[in-house]
């Protein structure tokens, strides 16, 4: 496997690919992998002959009072985890590369209307950062497809918009969540949870579930069955960040369960923040 951290080189290499006749497939991430990334990696395999990741902990998608600094960079783990699974390069670029006039003054991309709930309404400006960084990064690779995780369900959403809004030619696959045995969704940030915390983190997925199915009856309102399950995860120890029935292509708060549905949640356990969510 290729490490790549210069742009000359990351381009050189595409073209050689290009010009074989390959397709080929991206995986963006911001590291510290585990298997929901691997299994990214599985799925662009199946979709493409070469597959190219990239690491970067992009500073532009944090807040002033987010984990920036203490994220967590382990990168020649992440890089045996990528030759076990067969990638074919990694672009692990600074942000020196990527933002050479510093963030201030960097052109960005925003995507309307979606980003205005959910993990938009209280992480201001994150997606702008997401959705710019995402495009970089399209550029630099110029994939045939890219594969994205659905427990970032409102990501996903905003790069299918962006990506059909901008007329670039990559396909969005969104692969479904990969959970831990008990239903956690895997992620960076649970190895931020104590021991006590891991124990009581699948509740969130769990009070989900009970949405879920309190939804398939086709009965109560929506607006009372999102406080009752809030209060489900706060008896369980959470602090919850929001909890919406949302309409599933617009994300806009949902009216009536004849809607396609999916609900979304973000959630506190202690200073780690936890995201997931359920379509119905």
């Amino acid at each position: 496997m290729k490490i790549i951290q210069d742009i000359h080189e990351l381009r050189a290499t595409v073209r050689a690919w290009r010009q074989a006749g390959e397709r080929i497939a991206f995986v963006p991430t911001m590291g510290n992998l585990h298997q929901g990334h691997f299994s990214l990696i599985d799925v662009a395999h199946q979709q493409a002959d070469r597959v190219i990741a990239s690491i970067f902990v992009n500073p532009m998608q944090f807040g002033p009072t987010e984990d920036l600094d203490n994220y967590p960079r382990t990168l020649q783990q992440d890089c045996d985890g990528l030759i076990a699974h067969q990638a074919d390069a990694v672009f692990t670029p600074t942000p020196q590369l990527m933002y050479p006039r510093g963030l201030d003054v960097q052109s960005y991309v925003e995507v309307p209307k979606l980003g205005d709930h959910h993990c938009g309404s209280s992480r201001a400006g994150h997606f702008r950062g997401v959705s710019t960084i995402v495009t970089k990064l399209f550029n630099l690779v110029q994939p045939d497809v890219a594969c994205f995780g659905q427990k970032d369900y409102q990501q996903l959403a905003i790069i299918r918009q962006m990506v059909e809004d901008l007329s670039m030619p990559i396909e969005i696959i969104g692969v479904p969540t990969s959970r831990a045995e008990d239903g956690l969704a895997l992620s960076s940030r649970n190895g931020y949870l104590s021991a006590e915390q891991r124990a009581v983190a699948p509740a969130l997925y769990q009070s989900l579930q009970w949405l879920k199915a309190q939804l398939q009856t086709g009965t109560g309102d929506l607006r009372a069955l999102e406080q009752q399950t809030k209060q489900r995860l706060v008896d369980a120890g959470f602090r919850p960040d929001y909890l919406n029935i949302s309409h599933r292509q617009t994300l806009e708060p949902a009216s009536s369960t004849a809607e396609p549905l999916v609900v979304l949640a973000a959630a506190y356990l202690g200073s780690t923040r936890l995201i997931d969510n359920i379509e119905i």
